[in-house]
């Protein structure tokens, strides 16, 4: 996995975590943190769907892995 593909997984996360938050809670961390609807929550926001996308990438990446190690393994 690239460092790219690592810190989109992280931001996916948090944004995953918020998500959480404002389903059981109904309470928004970015909005609390830096303003409902500033600038830099949109912006938070953005990044964290950009992140998303990037991790389409995840969804195909352990067949390719899986294909790789069962190939190496030697039999008897």
């Amino acid at each position: 996995m690239s460092i790219v593909q690592r810190i989109a997984l992280i931001f996916t996360i948090i944004g995953a975590i918020n998500w959480g938050l404002i389903g059981f809670f109904n309470f928004d961390l970015v909005a609390a943190i830096f303003g409902d609807n500033s600038a830099i929550s949109r912006v938070i926001y953005g990044i964290v769907g950009i992140c998303g996308l990037i991790n389409l990438g995840l969804l195909f990446k352990p067949d390719a892995e899986l294909e790789r190690t069962t190939q190496a393994k030697p039999t008897r």
